[in-house]
């Protein structure tokens, strides 16, 4: 599957159209109608949506279904990611249907437990999917588009791909797998003739010290990473990616979260010193552990921190937990903050798309 040729879709972008690029809504239906609407997003614009819309949030069905109907405009093109191929699920056999059944009944959410729950099934009490995949043909519609989906969606100036490409091949001999799963793609060096724009990878997690959703704009290189953690993240965003004609280089962004804001009273200076625990590297020891806070080491650095006891995932000693920073913000009193979390110490916000702790006074 992952080694299937790659399907390219040329797209020949109108002149004086403005482009919007948005990667990884992850079945937020809010987050994806909220920041259409915060982008003004009309008839006059095209957007590219750049894979991952389905999967690991709770209105998959729902989205799907928004985006068909935004397709047949005209001016909205989706591409598939490595969450959207579910139109294979007919191509299991039982060893893959069983592999899926455990998904389904781990993750209790996304695409195929949605259509099971809305079919009156409960995959929780299945023993096996194989026996009800003839119900899901209720949906042959949705499979049937998510089948006819590109890969990858070429223009003369930008390449919209989900998560990465090579840059010493042409675009149309790579595979699926080559397109849709590559981690950390601005690590890997690679530059450009043209603009190569992608998701998939959250931006935050090329962070260190600080935590920010932003998208990653690499002007020598020419890549553009917009993931923002939509879901993946408690204090994610979702990014529209705005190009203003399909010959410009004048790039800006627009994000949406749903976080209150509030305005700072009182100035705070920067912290000297702070680490990101994030996803793939987030065992920690808990050296004390507390009803609202834990003291706790992160195993492989040894850096210590206080992280909120809801954030761990056991109740053992050695354990994971949410992504998580003890990052002081630099902020002076007006400027306006979105509140992720609010403590008894202080509050975890977010100003200009970086996450970190606030301990001052907040306007009511």
């Amino acid at each position: 599957m992952y080694d299937d040729p790659a399907r390219i879709q040329w797209l020949d972008l109108k002149p004086g159209r403005r482009i919007l690029v948005i990667s990884d809504i992850h079945g937020n239906l809010d987050y994806f109608t909220g920041l259409l609407s915060q982008a003004v997003f009309t008839p006059a614009d095209e957007l590219i949506i750049d894979g991952d819309f389905l999967e690991k949030g709770s209105q998959c069905l729902e989205t799907l279904r928004f985006i068909m109907a935004l397709s047949q405009r005209g001016n909205v093109h989706a591409l598939r990611g490595n969450c959207d191929g579910w139109h294979t699920i007919f191509d299991h056999g039982e060893e893959g249907d069983a592999h899926l059944l455990r998904y389904l009944q781990w993750r209790q959410s996304g695409l195929l437990w949605e259509m099971f729950r809305s079919l009156g099934l409960d995959p929780m009490t299945m023993d096996s999917i194989t026996p009800h995949k003839a119900a899901l043909h209720a949906f042959d519609g949705e499979f049937a588009f998510l089948s006819a989906l590109p890969d990858a969606i070429d223009t003369e100036n930008f390449t919209f791909v989900h998560a990465g490409r090579q840059p010493d091949k042409p675009l149309e001999q790579h595979t699926r797998g080559e397109l849709d799963r590559i981690d950390r793609f601005l690590d890997k060096g690679y530059a450009f003739d043209k603009w190569v724009i992608v998701g998939h990878y959250p931006v935050m997690l090329y962070g260190e010290d600080k935590v920010c959703a932003n998208p990653i704009i690499e002007w020598q290189r020419k890549i553009v990473s917009i993931d923002g953690a939509c879901v993946l993240k408690d204090d994610g965003q979702l990014n529209a990616l705005i190009i203003p004609s399909k010959d410009s280089e004048d790039f800006s962004f627009t994000a949406y979260d749903p976080f209150p804001e509030r305005r700072v009273l009182t100035d705070q200076a920067e912290s000297q010193r702070s680490y990101y625990i994030r996803w793939g590297d987030s065992q920690v020891q808990v050296l004390d552990r507390g009803q609202e806070f834990s003291h706790c080491r992160h195993v492989r650095t040894g850096y210590e921190m206080d992280i909120l006891t809801k954030y761990l995932f056991t109740g053992e000693e050695i354990t994971n937990c949410n992504d998580c920073t003890d990052y002081v913000l630099p902020l002076k009193a007006g400027d306006t903050v979105r509140v992720v979390e609010e403590t008894s110490r202080g509050y975890f916000v977010k100003h200009n798309g970086t996450s970190g702790w606030y301990y001052g006074e907040l306007e009511a």
